[in-house]
């Protein structure tokens, strides 16, 4: 039996889901064709060929890793990816997986084919940037939006008089303009841009895209031009082309880098001035006053950020249990709830010293995330549910071996009567029943049997030895970011609470990994799951909770 799975992806909303269909369509009619097996479908819908990070196609690629296809087949090769070097890298994973990729356009795909065709497709995604950026520069020529809106304007949607839409045209919103005049009014005055976050934050006003307020949203990059205080359009000037955007190979996300500005593309829209010439000059002007101090130029002088900053150990892990928030660096050694500090729209202010909290959560980890008796709690009910569940798997897998048992001996009478010279319109139609029946019931037993849950009976004592000598590494520069990422793989997240008896820290930490960690040789792994401890006043673990 061969095992197919069909993929199908269009690429923006102007297309519609029927073309998703259409590709599905004559797909399953070539499978039929052949007389192979569909174990799945997969498409992605309105997301671009150029980038890897669809849903669909990495659900593929884990559905061909598993070792549970032996086709992809899509109508063609750009479906898959436009990109080139995508291209390549779908096609060696997929080889070393023993799986092929077949299309209706191109056949069985080569080296060759990924090769040139790759080639085609990435000069097609040239050619229609150009393209595209040739039509927008023309439609921001005439004044009109080239893309994205701005805070303090409104999206004006009317037909033309061919009764087509009309893109990129805006007007005022009043009561915006009237808040960023403020804004610029009250910069100019000397208060900063996090005083008039908060104030606005505690005035309860919606910042843009109805979130609240933040410093970075009315500072922004004088350069690039972001930022509230650095939008040209509030005095009339529509600027483009400022920024390109290139696709990072490693991440596949786009970053921007900033164009020579005898790039960029100026016309002037006098009726979307928001702001004057006289309070746009003083705003200016304070932003060069603060470019011109000693701190601001000893900053500068050290290029901070060209240099990559350091993971700790609980980067990104941190969460605030006043607001569910993330919690960001104070000075050096410090970390708050970045909504509390930089937004005051929590009230939860205090910091914490991160090497201390870094040594409770590791102390958490070793003595408490894998008591005994706890451990041994989970182990009992999930071995008990998990092979509850396997045993009617196993029971279901005996009566399809089964059936299928019997349906064999059954054709093998069909085939003996046949060579005997029997031929009747009802025999005929029974043979093909019976062989459709058992080729799905092969299909239903490729997958291999469940096996039952074995958990080592000391999982708790190796998990803590482990834990501790991965965390003793830290000190050790050399091996301190492959013992980081093992570590940060135990946490879920650390959720700070602060009462009016202390601190107390909540962790979550992944079963799977504990699990994964302690016995690496597992014959079998639990599901997904998470336990809590608690470490209460003065980062004492004083409960424990599973």
């Amino acid at each position: 039996m061969t095992r197919v799975a069909i993929y199908a992806r269009c690429s923006s909303q102007m297309q519609s889901e029927a073309s998703i269909e259409d590709q599905l369509r004559i797909c399953r009619d070539r499978v039929a064709h052949e007389g192979w097996t569909i174990i799945d479908v997969f498409s992605d819908m309105a997301i671009s060929g150029a980038s890897m990070q669809r849903p669909g196609i990495q659900r593929l690629m884990g559905e061909a890793s598993s070792g549970k296809l032996d086709i992809i087949i899509a109508e063609a090769l750009d479906r898959l990816s436009r990109d080139q070097a995508d291209v390549a890298t779908l096609f060696k994973r997929l080889s070393f997986h023993e799986v092929k990729i077949i299309t209706l356009s191109e056949g069985e795909i080569s080296e060759l084919h990924v090769g040139l065709k790759g080639t085609m497709n990435q000069l097609f995604l040239k050619d229609l940037a150009a393209k595209t950026h040739r039509g927008l520069r023309g439609r921001v020529e005439a004044g009109r939006s080239g893309g994205g809106n701005s805070y303090g304007y409104d999206v004006v949607r009317r037909l033309g008089e061919d009764g087509l839409p009309i893109t990129g045209e805006r007007t005022i919103n009043e009561v915006e303009a009237a808040l960023i005049r403020r804004i610029f009014t009250e910069f100019s005055d000397g208060q900063s841009p996090k005083a008039i976050a908060k104030k606005l934050n505690a005035e309860k006003i919606p910042g843009p895209r109805g979130k609240a307020w933040r410093d970075t949203a009315i500072r922004g990059h004088r350069l690039r031009g972001t930022g509230l205080l650095n939008n040209e359009l509030y005095i009339g000037k529509l600027i483009w082309n400022r920024l390109r955007y290139i696709k990072d190979p490693e991440t596949g996300r786009r970053v921007s880098r900033l164009n020579p500005k005898d790039q960029w593309i100026t016309t002037d829209v006098p009726d979307l001035r928001i702001v004057d010439d006289a309070l746009w000059a003083l705003v200016k002007k304070r932003q060069g006053e603060i470019d011109a101090t000693p701190r601001v130029q000893a900053m500068k002088q050290t290029r901070f950020w060209e240099k990559r900053r350091a993971t700790h150990l609980l980067t990104g892990l941190l969460r605030c249990g006043c607001c569910g928030g993330g919690f960001a660096s104070v000075g050096k050694d410090y970390l708050a709830c970045s909504a509390a500090r930089k937004l005051g729209t929590c009230t939860q202010k205090r910091s914490l010293k991160r090497s201390e909290l870094e040594e409770v959560v590791l102390n958490l980890l070793r003595q408490r995330l894998m008591r005994p008796e706890a451990v041994a709690t989970f182990v009992a009910a999930v071995g008990r549910e998990t092979n509850a569940g396997r045993m009617e798997a196993n029971a279901e897998r005996a009566r399809l071996e089964a059936e299928l048992t019997q349906i064999t001996r059954r054709l093998d009478g069909l085939y003996e009567a046949i060579a005997d010279g029997l031929r009747t319109t009802g025999l005929k139609a029974k043979l093909e029943d019976l062989e459709a029946c058992g080729v799905e019931i092969e299909a239903k037993l490729s997958a291999p049997p469940p096996s039952p849950v074995r958990l080592h009976p000391q999982l708790s004592e190796i998990y803590r030895r482990k834990v501790k000598e991965l965390s003793d590494t830290l000190a050790d520069p050399e091996i301190r970011p492959m013992a980081l990422k093992i570590i940060r793989g135990l946490i879920e997240s650390v959720t700070i609470h602060d009462t009016d008896d202390g601190v107390r820290i909540n962790l979550d930490g992944v079963i799977t990994a504990l699990i994964g960690l302690a016995q690496p040789d597992a014959e079998a792994f639990v599901g997904a799951g998470s336990v809590k401890v608690v470490a209460g006043v003065g980062f004492e673990p004083t409960t424990f909770r599973l």
